[in-house]
C-alpha cells in the first residue's frame, strides 16, 4: 500500500503501534486465567475436563472483532450489489442496479452469493459475541472506530457510518497463485507467489461505486456491453477483493485452533472456519471470469488516479503447471487447492489449507494484511484509523495463547 499512512509490514512499526496505541475502547479485562463453564442451555461434553482458559477467550475475542470488521465490509457490498431483502440489507433498500449488473459479468448468481456471504459473517459476529457473554467475558467493542463515510451512490445507506473503507484498496492477489502451486508458504517462506492482477496491488482502487458518477453511462439491461469499462473495473476489483478477504479466514481459523485448550472452543473454531473456506473457493472461481479491460480512475468523485488492468486468466500465458516450484501458476480453472509440500517434503504433496503454521503469528498477520489492504484508511487523512492499534492488541493476545493439556 503506497499511500495509506503508516506501513505495518515492518516489525518495528508494529511494536510502535503497540507501544503508543494503547486504547481504552473494548479493553475490559477478562478476569481470571480460567473462566467458568458454559450455561446449562449450551451443549456440554462431559468428557471435556479442560476449562476455558484466558488464551481461549483471547482467541475468541480477536475472532469476534475480526468478524465484526468483515460484517461491516460485506454489508456495504450487499447494500449495493446483493440480493435485497429484509434478512440482510433491511426494508426499503433497493441496491444499485448498474453495479449489480456489472458484478453479474463474473457470475449470474453474484447477488445471491454476496447476500449469503454477508448473512454468514453477521451470524459469525453475533454468535461469537453471544458465546463470549455466555462464558462471562466481554465482546470487544469496535463502535468507537465506526466513523468512516458511506458510499453516496444510489442503493447505499448514505447516512451510515462504517468501520471499513472499500474505496482506497490495495488488493494482494497473490492468494491466486499460492493455492495453485506445489509450494507452501509454511514449508517454504521464500516461495514466490505472483499477483493474479499486479496492478491491483499498486495504488488505491475502489471496489464499490462511490457516487453516481461511477455508474454514469451504464445500463443494467444488457451486461457487459451496456456497462462502462470503469464500472466493470470496479466490479472486478470487488471480485478479487472478495477472495482476498475470505482466504484470510480460511487459514486463520485452523491456525488459531492449534492454540485452543477447551474442546468446545475448538469445536467453535473448527465449525466456523470451513464456512470461510467455502466462501473463498466460491470467490476465486468467480474472479477468474473477469474480462480483459484497462481502466484509469480519473475524473470521478474521489478518484485516486490509479490504473488497473485485468487479463483473461483462463488464457493465462506462461507457467500453468501446478507442480512448478516457481509459484506463478495463473490458470483460472484450478479452483481446488493443488497438493503442496507440508511438514516434511519427504512425505509428498498433499491438498491442504495454507498457511497454518503458528510460527507465522496468524492473528497479527491477518490484521497487517487488512491494514495494508487499505480497509481502514480514513479518507480525510489518508492514514489508517485507530482500529488498527486496537486489533493489533487483540491479535498479540490471541497469538500468545498456548494449548494446555
Amino acid at each position: 500500500m503506497k499511500q495509506s499512512g503508516t506501513d505495518l509490514r515492518r516489525p518495528a512499526n508494529r511494536r510502535m503501534f503497540l507501544r503508543n496505541g494503547m486504547i481504552a475502547a473494548g479493553a475490559a479485562g477478562i478476569g481470571a486465567a480460567v473462566l467458568p463453564g458454559s450455561s446449562s442451555s449450551f451443549e456440554r461434553n462431559d468428557d471435556d475436563k479442560s476449562p476455558i482458559t484466558k488464551g481461549d477467550i483471547a482467541i475468541l475475542r480477536f475472532l469476534q472483532a475480526l468478524e465484526t470488521v468483515e460484517a461491516d465490509l460485506w454489508l456495504q457490498y450487499s447494500e449495493l450489489g446483493g440480493t435485497q431483502d429484509n434478512e440482510v440489507s433491511g426494508p426499503g433498500m433497493a441496491g444499485n442496479p448498474a453495479y449489480t449488473a456489472a458484478l453479474t459479468i463474473l457470475d449470474g448468481d453474484m447477488p445471491q452469493y454476496i447476500h449469503d456471504n454477508t448473512d454468514d459473517e453477521i451470524s459469525h459476529e453475533r454468535f461469537l459475541a453471544n458465546y463470549l457473554k455466555s462464558k462471562g467475558a466481554d465482546p470487544f467493542d469496535l463502535s468507537p472506530f465506526k466513523f468512516l463515510p458511506s458510499s453516496q451512490a444510489d442503493g447505499a445507506d448514505k447516512t451510515a457510518v462504517r468501520l471499513t473503507n472499500l474505496t482506497q484498496l490495495t488488493v494482494d492477489t497473490s492468494f491466486w497463485s499460492r493455492y495453485r502451486s506445489i509450494t507452501n508458504p509454511d514449508f517454504d517462506p521464500g516461495a514466490p507467489f505472483v499477483q493474479a492482477v499486479p496492478s491491483l496491488n499498486v495504488g488505491q482502487h475502489t471496489a464499490i461505486p462511490r457516487t453516481n458518477d461511477d455508474t454514469a453511462g451504464s445500463n443494467p439491461s444488457n451486461p457487459p456491453s451496456s456497462i462502462s469499462t470503469h464500472l466493470q473495473a470496479i466490479a472486478f476489483t470487488a471480485g478479487f477483493h472478495f477472495a482476498f478477504i475470505e482466504q484470510g479466514g480460511t487459514s486463520l481459523y485452523p491456525t488459531l485452533a492449534q492454540q485452543v485448550s477447551n474442546s468446545e472452543v475448538l469445536r467453535v473454531l473448527l465449525s466456523i472456519g470451513p464456512s470461510e473456506t467455502m466462501h473463498f473457493q466460491t470467490w476465486q472461481d468467480k474472479a477468474g471470469n473477469a474480462l480483459a479491460i484497462t481502466d484509469t480512475d480519473n475524473g470521478f468523485t474521489g478518484s485516486t488516479g490509479s490504473t488497473v488492468t485485468f487479463t483473461v486468466l483462463s488464457m493465462a500465458k506462461g507457467e500453468t503447471n501446478p507442480e512448478s516450484l516457481n509459484g506463478d501458476t495463473l490458470q483460472a480453472n484450478l479452483i481446488m487447492p493443488e497438493p503442496c509440500h507440508f511438514l516434511n517434503q519427504d512425505l509428498g504433496p498433499v491438498a491442504i489449507i495454507r498457511p497454518t503454521s503458528t510460527r507465522n503469528s496468524g492473528a497479527v498477520a491477518s490484521v497487517m494484511a487488512f491494514a495494508n489492504d487499505g480497509l481502514f484508511i480514513d479518507p480525510k487523512t489518508n492514514k489508517n484509523t485507530g482500529i488498527v492499534q486496537a486489533l493489533m492488541l487483540l491479535a498479540e493476545e490471541a497469538d500468545q495463547a498456548r494449548r494446555s493439556d
